[in-house]
């Protein structure tokens, strides 16, 4: 594991993982969405992480947003293979780094973070787009602390809990995070520039957890980029001594019946976008959901 202490800001995430598999001809429609194919199609997984470090990368993240030990059960794995697939979302991780530093000729450093997402990615019924679970705080920490344990064990840098979209969801993560062995990120979803998906002010977001040590950095992600500017403005006075983080998505709207995009997403946007957010202060930047490796390179023109 590399220090965050030595990292060369700002740094470059990746973006969606999704949209790249279905560029590759992976079809999705699945309950365990990209994490099926940690199953069925390994392979494809490691040719999405690569495009993005072929991109400029300086940090992948782990295709286990929606990989739970419950979901893969569901689809007829055993308790240990469950735990195995998640942990091999690392090693695909690590696969595609080793991969592509040994093709470079240069001294590069690329970060490895484990993905976990809010407890609506497991329901898989579009949920974390609202915040809203019919289920215990008990369940709750249960769910993020058994996914919590597995994977910061692996050889990852930092652990990524993402597209986080309730207020609620963010308290009993600060305790959970409070006890983690990695150093931790946590990025919320907003469905304007004021408010998470539930409704709840996102600077009461940052208020709650920003304090916590174990946070190197926090901010957005999964979030329309229109909103990224006045997002900024309204949480940096609060993120204390975190990074700031933002990874949007495309601004195209999911659509959860039948699971497609609706709009357009412009790579030439978006970079002009990421110049204006780089400049307000943001230290870690990439893409989420329909921003691809095209994005992703347009964001070494501003960082080199």
């Amino acid at each position: 594991m590399k220090s965050q202490e030595n990292i060369k800001y700002p740094l470059i995430l990746d973006g969606g993982m999704s949209n790249v598999l279905e560029s590759l001809g992976c079809n999705l429609d699945h309950p365990l969405w990209s994490a099926y194919l940690i199953v069925e199609d390994p392979d494809m997984i490691v040719k999405a992480h690569l495009a993005y470090l072929n991109a400029g990368a300086k940090c992948i993240t782990t295709s286990s947003y929606q990989a739970t030990l419950e979901g893969f059960e569901r689809i007829g794995l055993t308790r240990t293979e469950s735990k195995a697939m998640m942990l091999r979302s690392v090693e695909l991780a690590l696969k595609a780094r080793n991969i592509f530093l040994d093709g470079s000729s240069q001294n590069k450093t690329i970060y490895l973070a484990a993905s976990i997402g809010p407890y609506g990615a497991f329901l898989a019924d579009g949920s974390e787009y609202k915040g809203r679970y019919d289920v215990t705080d008990e369940k709750l920490k249960e769910f993020h602390t058994e996914k919590m344990r597995i994977l910061e064990e692996t050889a990852v840098d930092f652990m990524a809990f993402e597209t986080i979209p309730s207020l609620r969801e963010v308290k009993i993560l600060n305790q959970i995070i409070a006890d983690c062995k990695k150093p931790c990120w946590i990025s919320f979803s907003c469905s304007n520039e004021h408010s998470l998906n539930d409704g709840n002010s996102i600077i009461d977001a940052v208020k709650s957890i920003s304090s916590n040590k174990k946070l190197f950095a926090l901010g957005i992600n999964c979030t329309a980029p229109r909103y990224i500017s006045d997002i900024i403005k309204n949480i940096l006075p609060f993120i204390q001594d975190k990074k700031l983080i933002i990874y949007p998505n495309s601004g195209e709207i999911y659509l959860p019946e039948t699971k497609s995009w609706k709009g357009i997403s412009d790579p030439v946007t978006f970079q002009k976008m990421a110049s204006e957010w780089l400049s307000s202060g943001v230290d870690i930047i990439g893409g989420c959901c329909r921003i691809g490796p095209e994005h992703i390179s347009r964001l070494n023109f501003l960082t080199s």
